[in-house]
């Protein structure tokens, strides 16, 4: 059974999001964007705490995990080796590194986890190379969900 999971929220709506998430039982949403802000509606470090919260679902931010600018502008620009090649090399640094410890460890605590970012194809995301990163260290497998479009 997964303990971990990703999930991308573009063209998704905050409900089908929620929906998939209570699906597979998850009980902690990390989010994994550099900035948790978002002009979709539920997106929002704040409203997706809360609306989250309501169904009893955790909600944490690891920023440091999160993609830097430059490859963020490399992502959207269908860059996606040097999205890679930049987020490795983040993934180096002191911040990225703690907040993977601390990740690792809430997985391996039980928890059901899910990391959140906003692309919907997860071989587009830096959220899978967390995901495999963590699998590596823990040795859960992981499952990659996929909401419903809006």
């Amino acid at each position: 059974m997964h303990s971990l999971f990703t999930i991308g929220y573009e063209q998704a709506s905050s409900q089908a999001v929620l929906d998939e998430l209570k699906r597979v039982g998850v009980t902690l949403v990390v989010d994994t964007r550099a900035v948790a802000a978002s002009r979709r509606p539920g997106f929002s470090k704040r409203q997706l705490a809360a609306g989250l919260d309501q169904h009893g679902i955790g909600y944490l931010h690891l920023r440091g995990l999160g993609t830097p600018k430059e490859g963020r502008l490399a992502a959207r620009s269908g860059r996606l080796k040097d999205l890679f090649r930049i987020y490795e090399k983040h993934l180096a640094t002191p911040d990225a590194q703690e907040e993977l410890v601390e990740l690792t460890a809430i997985v391996k605590s039980d928890q059901r986890v899910c990391l959140l970012c906003y692309e919907r194809d997860v071989t587009h995301c830096h959220r899978r190379r967390l995901a495999e990163l963590v699998s590596e260290r823990v040795g859960v497998e992981v499952g990659h969900l996929v909401p419903p479009l809006f």
